[in-house]
Order: structure tokens, then C-alpha cells, then sequence
């Protein structure tokens, strides 16, 4: 009865997003829009929008419910899932709007070096997503009981893998030409990568031929780390762990660091 249950449910969820995507592409504006101011929402407003929101009620329900075991711990993919979609989308948002909106000239024409100006955009989307994973810690504690390994180790890997992500989000907000190229990487590459980086689950769960192809995935040793931290416990040792993260790290930091991304912001 549970699992026929389980599927009406998966079902129900799935017509209804094909609904709520129908309306959206069938949708057009009246005279009423035009006619009427356009307001965005509070801060409280938002985020008590997010207490009714059906979407994101159904894709957190189907994700618990499809790779979750009872009794599974979910503190740790709960808040790198976050601060790695976070990281992206707050750097490159903060880098990509004043190119949108035509303001990035203030910023070239400011007595400011390139290096204050990434350390400004990056250092406020690492601000941000450390805080977003502290919350979520400090919300899922008052619901379950949270016992951290290794307290230094997990705000290590929370502020490298933010910093790590937060740079290359900057470096994909310098080099998109619209919204959807901002959309592309974190969609159709980070997002896959960090499913099969064992964010819900352990590689050792996997035939052997998607272990191996896990170990070339990057995504996976940072996963791995912060899996450690709580646990002690990882698919890797912690030093391949922190070793990867930290190139990720020094990888993104280069390719910032040659000046190339604000070369290019200022050539388009």
C-alpha cells in the first residue's frame, strides 16, 4: 500500500508540473498587467512563499523519497546541495547583472583594481552561501539531531568549496552573453556531476564501471570531504579529499587571476 501510494504521489507531482509548464508557455499578458504596478515581493514575503510552494515541495519530497534510506542522514548533501547551486548562481547573478543593466561601466571606471573587484563579488557570495549552510545546520537541528565529527574540518570544506564554487561561478557570469549561457553549466554540467558524486547516496552503492567513472568526477572528492567531516567516515581518504578541493580552489582562483574574465567584461 506504501509503495502504491509512493507512486500515485510521483505521479500526481510530475502531471502536475507538466500543468503548472503548459500554463507558463500558454501564458499571456493582458491589459490588466500593463495597467497594474509590478512589485517584487518582501523578504518575508518570500520566505513564507516558500512554505507553500508545491513545486519545491514536490521536488524535495520525490528526491528524499527516491535516494533516502530511513534513518539516513541528510544533513550533509542538504547543505552542499545548497551551497554548490548557491555559490554559482550569487557570483555570476552579482558579475552578470551590472552587464545587463549597462552599471559594470561604474565599475570599470571606479578607482578599483581587479583584485578588489573579485574579492567584493566573490567574497559577498561566499559571505552568503556560508550563511545559507549554517542555517540550514542550525534549522535541521532543531528538527534532528546533529552531531558533527569533525566541527574545524566541516567549516574548512564549507568555506573552500564555497570559494571554489562562488570564483567559478564569477567566471561564468563574466563570460555569458545572456541568461540562458549563465544557465548552461550549472544545469547541464555541475548538476549531473553532483548526483553521481554520491551527494545522496555512497559510490559503493554503484556497479563498478559508474565507480570508476565517479572518480573522475570532481564534485565528488569535495562530497566526500564534507561526508567526512560529519562522519568520519568517507569514500576517499580526507587528503585526496582537501587535495582536490584545494586545486578546484586554485584552479578557478587562476583563471581569475590572469585577468582575463575582466578583460572580457570590458570588451562586451
Amino acid at each position: 500500500r506504501a509503495k502504491c501510494a509512493d507512486r500515485h504521489g510521483e505521479i500526481a507531482g510530475a502531471l502536475y508540473m507538466l500543468w503548472l509548464a503548459y500554463k507558463v508557455a500558454t501564458a499571456h499578458q493582458s491589459e490588466a498587467d500593463d495597467a497594474a504596478p509590478l512589485k517584487p515581493l518582501t523578504f518575508w514575503q518570500a520566505a513564507a512563499f516558500q512554505w507553500i510552494n508545491p513545486k519545491g515541495l514536490v521536488a524535495a519530497l520525490s528526491g528524499v523519497a527516491i535516494y533516502i534510506r530511513p534513518g539516513h542522514e541528510i544533513q550533509d548533501f542538504s547543505v552542499m546541495l545548497t551551497v554548490f547551486t548557491e555559490s554559482i548562481f550569487n557570483a555570476a547573478f552579482g558579475i552578470y547583472f551590472p552587464k545587463f543593466t549597462g552599471t559594470i561601466y561604474e565599475l570599470l571606471s571606479a578607482p578599483v583594481s581587479a583584485f578588489e573587484a573579485v574579492i567584493a563579488y566573490v567574497g559577498a557570495a561566499v559571505t552568503k552561501s556560508v550563511v545559507l549552510g549554517l542555517v540550514i545546520l542550525a534549522t535541521a537541528s532543531l528538527i534532528v539531531p546533529i552531531h558533527i565529527e569533525h566541527p574545524l574540518a566541516m567549516i574548512t570544506f564549507l568555506v573552500l568549496i564555497s570559494a571554489t564554487f562562488c570564483l567559478f561561478g564569477f567566471i561564468i557570469g563574466v563570460l555569458s552573453n545572456n541568461f540562458e549561457q549563465m544557465q548552461v553549466v550549472p544545469m547541464l554540467v555541475v548538476t549531473p556531476l553532483t548526483f553521481l558524486g554520491g551527494a545522496f547516496y555512497s559510490i559503493n552503492m554503484l556497479t563498478p564501471f559508474w565507480q570508476t567513472v565517479a572518480y573522475f568526477n570532481p564534485v565528488f572528492y569535495l562530497i566526500s570531504g564534507f561526508r567526512w567531516s560529519f562522519f568520519g567516515k568517507g569514500d576517499v581518504g580526507i587528503e585526496i579529499s582537501l587535495a582536490a578541493t584545494f586545486a578546484m580552489f586554485l584552479v578557478c582562483l587562476g583563471v581569475v587571476a590572469e585577468n582575463a574574465a575582466l578583460n572580457r567584461v570590458a570588451q562586451g
